[in-house]
């Protein structure tokens, strides 16, 4: 699929831009702090409903404007188009449409436009904490599987509730209690097997992707740990009462899912150096693409930000060589500082490609 035309206003500091795209690479190039990022973040917004930058949609909306309002012409894979539009007044709820009818739920939207996009900040995918590692499973999974989302709400309200009986005061009642592990295990033991066949089919393209990149002689790779590996769900959640009771929450479960990352023999974030990290990173990124690709029936769109930094001049040529692969992946954008810089590259590749410069929020 490819995202043939794009246009913003109001969105974070982009006063307006009406562009038309490539179907090969995309390349916005302009200083830090200019809007180059807001642009691929409200590309992200068409596909996801929310920015990847902002917690909440007053923060996406331009400083004294009312509103922010997002549109992008796509080319499906069926040779037909789709308009999808997005729009948040500063008072007001945010509206999705596509083809100019409103979604009444924005997860109906999610998978529609598959999208890979990696950042600067996708560092906290190794260095942060578990949470961020299964919200990256949820992300992928989501975009393929919409019942999926589903069970990850409704186990989530199961959890909440677990939680506030185990904080009362007063004994609460176990007839209560079950009911909401029952709910736990049941959505939980749905979820953990999609994440273990998540983490079964991204691995061995992960595994191709890094060497790849990086070449030969570094060994890496990814493991999936769960407490569902350890038996049935609603019996470690029988038995982890009192324990629970104690510590006021919930301490087994699907929310304590792990995604192992690891250099040799030991854990990325603790071994990997900067470009190591980086390369992890843009490896695991291309995998989910990959797998996005074979689950959706369609070629997401790929946004890479910031993607030159920490890594040597071999390992760059070695990502956009994977990236211009028309056979393997489809429409691209990519962010960088210097023009000469990206139009040396690119040169050398073969490819269709079209450069847009950011200034101050405009695209000149």
């Amino acid at each position: 699929m490819q995202l043939e035309h794009l246009f913003v206003q109001d969105y974070r500091n982009v006063i307006q831009a009406d562009m038309d795209f490539s179907s090969g690479l995309n390349c916005f190039v302009g200083q830090n702090g200019m809007g180059k990022t807001n642009l691929l973040d409200a590309i992200y917004c068409l596909s996801f409903c929310r920015s990847s930058l902002s917690q909440t949609d007053a923060m996406t909306i331009r400083h004294g404007a009312g509103c922010f309002q997002l549109s992008g012409t796509y080319l499906m894979p069926d040779g037909g188009r789709t308009l999808v539009g997005c729009m948040s007044r500063a008072k007001g709820r945010k509206q999705m449409t596509r083809d100019r009818k409103e979604y009444q739920r924005f997860s109906d939207h999610i998978g529609y436009i598959p999208l890979v996009m990696m950042t600067p900040l996708d560092t906290e995918l190794i260095l942060g904490g578990s949470e961020i590692r299964r919200r990256f499973m949820d992300m992928v999974i989501s975009q393929y599987d919409r019942d999926y989302l589903h069970r990850l709400i409704a186990y989530g309200k199961a959890l909440q509730q677990r939680n506030a009986l185990l904080k009362m005061e007063t004994e609460p009642d176990p007839e209560m209690l079950l009911m909401w592990e029952q709910t736990m295990a049941e959505n939980g033991r749905v979820i953990f097997d999609r994440r273990q066949n998540l983490a079964e089919r991204i691995t061995p393209l992960f595994d191709g992707l890094y060497p790849a990149i990086a070449g030969r002689g570094e060994h890496v790779s990814i493991s999936y740990v769960s407490h569902c590996q350890r038996g049935d769900l609603l019996e470690q959640l029988k038995e982890s009462r009192s324990r629970d009771r104690a510590a006021g929450l919930s301490l087994c479960g699907i929310h304590k899912d792990e995604l192992e990352m690891r250099l040799g023999d030991y854990l990325v974030r603790r071994e990997g150096s900067q470009g190591q990290n980086k390369t992890y990173l843009t490896a695991l990124m291309l995998a989910q693409y990959r797998l996005l690709s074979d689950m959706c029936g369609k070629k997401p769109l790929l946004l890479l930000d910031d993607i030159f930094d920490r890594l040597d001049s071999r390992r760059v040529e070695n990502i956009l060589n994977l990236v211009s692969d028309r056979n393997l992946f489809g429409q691209v954008f990519i962010t960088d500082v210097d023009r000469n810089h990206i139009d040396s590259i690119l040169g050398g590749l073969g490819c269709e490609c079209r450069t847009f410069t950011v200034e101050n929020g405009a695209v000149v």
